[in-house]
């Protein structure tokens, strides 16, 4: 076998891409080739005949129907600082939508300068909005619960008439010209869109490290990272400068800002939302959630997101629809399975970590969830091929921009894409194929279990503008299932632990329930 470098040199030059020598060593820096070997060796053990994951639908499990919803637990009033605390709020004449959005700017005006959340503020209209929500409700035109309700949307998404700059400089003098389909829901139900949160470059790093716009810092702790790449939205949630927030998942950019900000943050079903008007990284592996508070205000945002959209293809097999009203806080019956290993011959993660998903397998036994201990050597080598995945989508929709505008990508967004082209002629039929054969076989695996809990991140929050490690998260974006992760007690360094929780394709009610009784009984960290 050829040096991977040299390979990589000589198909760059094939795809007119003038990379630089010091490009190449710092690829070999950050180790972007370093599972290159093992991508070759997981496909190289795929028969030449199997149906690529796109063309086989048997390897795609069928929508499952789902019952229906019981009366809700009793459960204590929610938050004031949450979606449906702050609804109540209004109804009941306890405050309004100008107070609200008031008060969610004067945090941005009075935090956002050392944490760096924002990438554009919309006070004029946000305040317009506010008022315009006011006079309705007054009038008794009332859209719902998000109707009057500060929120973000992070900036990978298109607000008609404003720049989508997806964290870039390539993009960020183009103006949108409609609204994002999600972006559109959310005005459709009167929530006030408050600004257009940061993120790492194009969506292409698990931290937060933006060469162009610079870090976001966690709020717990200023010196650690927010996680990426919907870090800016993760922190305004947090910090109570939007009540929740938009993000996209591609590998992890949901569930990771979520967890490193102590907050819920749900990756639906690949299918379930709408990511028309989001600037693609991966078609196969992007997919579009909130991040939130609470459990209960995930499910409200979740229910306005979901649904087919004649504008996104992916949305629009049939399934059955999902509703946030009923979800009940009940878990007995359900078959958990805790996560022990996963094939690569490490630990899973360090204990801190390991003992929060512990904690929330033992509130769900505590609730009646039979939970068993497995392992699920599978989740490796979907690593492994999600990754391959996303680097040859990411590295063709960048193909014209590489070519002619190389010079304005920051270095390790441009270091990572230049480093998807050491893939083989074929790789990406070859990943498909391998990503059939793994669907099917962790299918088979778990028969019978309704749900996972493991960890999202094998260790400590990184320093600020560090990536993290997302390699416990992306398997699932490989198979699109739906994953969430949520609060699970503060470490010994006094900054959040979270714990993740992974559901069958289009069972997020499963996921949410589940995800409610941990909320509501999860055994306090030592």
């Amino acid at each position: 076998m050829s040096d991977p470098i040299d390979r990589l040199r000589a198909r760059l030059r094939a795809a007119a891409i003038p990379a630089t020598d010091d490009d190449l060593a710092g690829i070999q820096t950050r180790g972007f080739l370093s599972r290159l070997e093992d991508f070759e060796r997981i496909v190289a053990g795929i028969p030449a005949e199997t149906l690529p994951d796109f063309l086989d639908a048997g390897s795609l499990p069928a929508p499952v129907e789902a019952p229906a919803p019981s009366p809700p637990a009793a459960a204590p009033p929610p938050p004031a600082d949450t979606l449906l605390g702050a609804a109540a709020a209004i109804r009941t004449g306890a405050t309004t939508p100008t107070a609200l959005v008031e008060a969610a700017l004067a945090r941005i005006a009075a935090l956002d300068g050392s944490l760096n959340a924002f990438q554009l503020v919309l006070a004029e209209q946000a305040l317009a909005d506010a008022r315009r929500a006011e006079a309705e409700l007054a009038a008794g035109q009332d859209r719902g619960p998000l109707h009057g309700l500060p929120v973000a949307v992070k900036d990978l998404l298109d607000m008609g008439g404003l720049p989508t700059t997806a964290g870039s400089l390539i993009l960020a003098h183009t103006t949108a010209a409609a609204d994002a389909t999600a972006v559109a829901r959310l005005r459709a139900a009167g929530a006030i869109i408050v600004g257009k949160t940061r993120l790492s470059e194009f969506a292409y790093s698990p931290g937060s490290n933006n060469a162009h716009y610079g870090a976001t810092a966690n709020p717990f702790d200023p010196t650690r990272d927010s996680g990426g790449s919907s870090s800016g939205s993760a922190v305004a949630v947090a910090t109570g400068m939007a009540l929740a927030a938009l993000g996209t998942d591609t590998g992890c950019s949901i569930r990771i800002p979520a967890a490193f900000c102590g907050l819920v943050g749900l990756k639906p079903t690949w299918g379930r939302t709408s990511l028309a008007g989001a600037v693609p990284l991966s078609w196969s592996l992007d997919h579009l959630g909130p991040l939130t508070r609470t459990v209960a205000d995930a499910a409200t945002l979740l229910a306005l997101l979901a649904g087919p959209d004649p504008r996104d293809g992916r949305t629009l097999r049939p399934v059955p629809p999902f509703v946030a009203e009923g979800l009940e806080a009940d878990v007995r019956g359900l078959r958990v399975g805790l996560v022990r290993e996963d094939g690569s011959g490490r630990p899973l993660a360090e204990e801190e970590q390991q003992a929060a998903a512990r904690r929330g397998a033992t509130a769900l036994a505590a609730a009646g969830a039979e939970v068993v201990e497995l392992d699920v050597p599978e989740l490796d080598r979907l690593r492994v091929i999600g990754t391959a995945l996303l680097g040859m989508e990411a590295s063709a929709f960048h193909l014209p921009w590489l070519q002619t505008r190389l010079d304005a990508y920051g270095e390790f967004p441009r270091q990572r894409l230049l480093a998807n082209f050491a893939y083989e002629s074929g790789a990406f039929i070859r990943a498909q194929q391998g990503r059939a054969a793994l669907r099917r076989a962790i299918s088979e695996r778990l028969a019978g279990l309704d749900l996972l809990v493991l960890p999202i991140h094998p260790g400590p929050i990184p320093a600020r503008g560090v990536p993290a490690n997302n390699g416990l998260a992306i398997p699932f974006n490989c198979l699109g299932w739906p994953a969430l992760t949520m609060p699970a007690g503060r470490g010994g360094d006094g900054l959040p632990l979270s714990l993740q929780l992974v559901a069958r394709p289009w069972q997020e009610a499963t996921l949410l329930r589940a995800a409610s009784v941990i909320e509501r009984g999860t055994p306090a960290a030592p």
